[in-house]
């Protein structure tokens, strides 16, 4: 038996250890004895492999199945550029504290520094992720984000053995959490802020323990009946921003500027549950961070009441107004709950964010470790592959078609009960929100920040074999209530040429009311 059948059954008991129950592969040459030893386990029903062409897909399709349910899952790719391609998956892993695991085939060390095919320097390629050579290298569960685990293979590569894996028990201590927590004093005028943190419960703990109001973004995994939606206005137009004396913060908080200043204050106490890769900014002197909190008795203030009261004020302005994105976004919240929802980054989460309302999907995933578009279809596909349940999706356009090679998926791969809602406004209608949508920079704007790319969603998706339907806006809802079999896409158009006016229109509206 050669080396490298030893190293790939060496590495597939290591990943039954920790607990792997699915596994995505990229084939290719040098990866050969990986690619025959994942498959003989699938074949064993020890775990359940995905096959992609893609390399970037296949990492993103491993963040979705280990965000979904917090397990590591591995990503196989061969050597070379395919190593590379794994590089953006592998920084929202690192971002997000997700635990994929990238294994790539290597040359043998010897053939590096040479002009030997398809062989360059992959080690400590992905910098900040925990690097590796061995598969007993692999640290212990939990792994505490992502880990890149690079294979010398040699010659012969491939041979006829029999791959028998024993099943394995796998060791999942209960995580515990070290450190001196902080207790909060009472009296001091609080918000509870909860950023990115999947399904963390301990947001919502906080503010119902303290008495104060909770402003939550829709992949806290807490954005329910008890969070107050509009608070990102509230923070910019209402007197009672100016008299918060502390905020406690969970997660990764990154979706609104005005939030972002609220951190940023230095006269104001700020408590963040975790360290300062998941704080937004520079943390000043007057920012602690912390591994837990206490919570004091209950504020018997007025304070939570009167932030209560704002909200519903400026939820009825808003509502008022509605936009027909503001409804395309509300009608994919209410259609998901009691199940996965994934929604990618840009636009569509920050409209979510000003309207969804409670009660909240069951699971509610973006990728918001580093906020990038690429890779959303694949992540919602590896979130429904987990999850194995009817799920719902929904992106813009131009995220859609960055991710559309997520849609190649073969004929003997598991395929998820999945619906992807397009939100179609033929570009980046983010940048109309911003300065760059100023009319100062018009003569521009069309074409190196909208990027319109009149692409037909039909064709692509009839070229995949995926089934498509165009609807308005206020047809999605009757769409959605059927629950998803198999994988499709749902499009709705939208006018783009209006998104910063209904933006002007909805603060204008909470202003008056107040």
């Amino acid at each position: 038996m050669s080396r490298s059948t030893d190293t790939a059954r060496e590495l597939v008991e290591r990943l039954l250890a920790l607990g792997a129950s699915d596994a995505v592969l990229a084939p290719g040459s040098r990866s050969g004895p990986l690619a025959l030893a994942l498959h003989a386990a699938d074949q064993q029903g020890l775990l359940r492999l995905h096959v992609r062409v893609d390399e970037r897909e296949a990492g993103f399709l491993a963040l979705g199945l280990s965000k979904a349910r917090g397990v590591t899952v591995p990503v196989v790719t061969t050597s070379g550029t395919a190593v590379a391609n794994l590089h953006p998956a592998m920084l929202e892993a690192l971002h997000s504290g997700v635990e994929v695991v990238a294994v790539t085939a290597d040359r043998p060390a010897r053939l590096r520094a040479t002009g030997a095919n398809q062989t360059t320097e992959q080690r400590h390629i992905f910098p900040g992720v925990r690097f590796v050579e061995t598969p007993g290298d692999l640290p212990d569960w939990p792994l505490r984000g992502p880990v890149h685990l690079n294979l010398e293979l040699d010659e012969p590569l491939v041979e006829a053995v029999d791959w028998q894996f024993a099943s394995a028990d796998p060791d999942r201590a209960l995580l515990e959490v070290h450190g001196q927590g902080s207790y909060l004093e009472p009296g001091r005028r609080t918000v509870v802020l909860a950023g990115d943190a999947m399904r963390d419960q301990r947001a919502a703990a906080a503010a119902e323990d303290g008495g104060w109001p909770l402003f939550a973004e829709p992949s806290s995994g807490v954005r329910d009946a008890q969070a107050l939606s509009t608070y990102r206005l509230l923070l910019d137009v209402h007197p009672l921003a100016e008299r918060i004396e502390r905020v406690v913060s969970f997660g990764h908080a990154t979706l609104s500027r005005p939030v972002t200043r609220l951190l940023a204050r230095r006269d104001i106490e700020v408590v963040h549950v975790g360290d300062a890769s998941t704080f937004p900014g520079v943390a000043g002197p007057n920012v602690t961070f912390t591994p837990f909190v206490s919570t004091p008795e209950p504020d018997e203030s007025d304070w939570l009441s009167a932030w209560a009261e704002a909200d519903r004020v400026a939820r009825a302005a808003i509502d008022a107004v509605t936009p027909p994105a503001h409804r395309l976004a509300e009608t994919v919240w209410r259609a998901a709950t009691g199940g996965p929802l994934v929604i990618g980054s840009s636009s569509i989460v920050r409209d979510l964010d000003l309207v969804a309302p409670g009660p909240s999907p069951d699971l509610v995933v973006a990728n918001r470790g580093l906020a990038g578009i690429d890779g959303m279809v694949s992540t919602a596909i590896g979130v429904a592959l987990a999850e194995a349940r009817p799920s719902l999706a929904v992106m813009g356009d131009l995220t859609f078609l960055h991710g559309a090679n997520g849609l190649l998926i073969g004929p003997h791969e598991p395929r998820p009960d999945l619906t992807i809602v397009v939100a179609n406004d033929d570009g980046g209608a983010i940048f109309s929100l911003l300065e760059q949508g100023d009319v100062a920079y018009a003569e521009a704007f069309e074409r190196v920040y909208a990027t319109p790319t009149g692409s037909d969603l039909a064709a692509l998706c009839r070229a995949h074999g995926v089934p498509h339907r165009r609807v308005a806006v206020d047809d999605l809802a009757e769409v959605l209530a059927a629950s998803p079999s198999g994988l499709a896409v749902v499009e709705v158009r939208l006018d783009r040429s209006t998104r910063r006016a209904d933006a002007a229109a909805v603060a204008a509206a909470v202003r008056s009311a107040f």
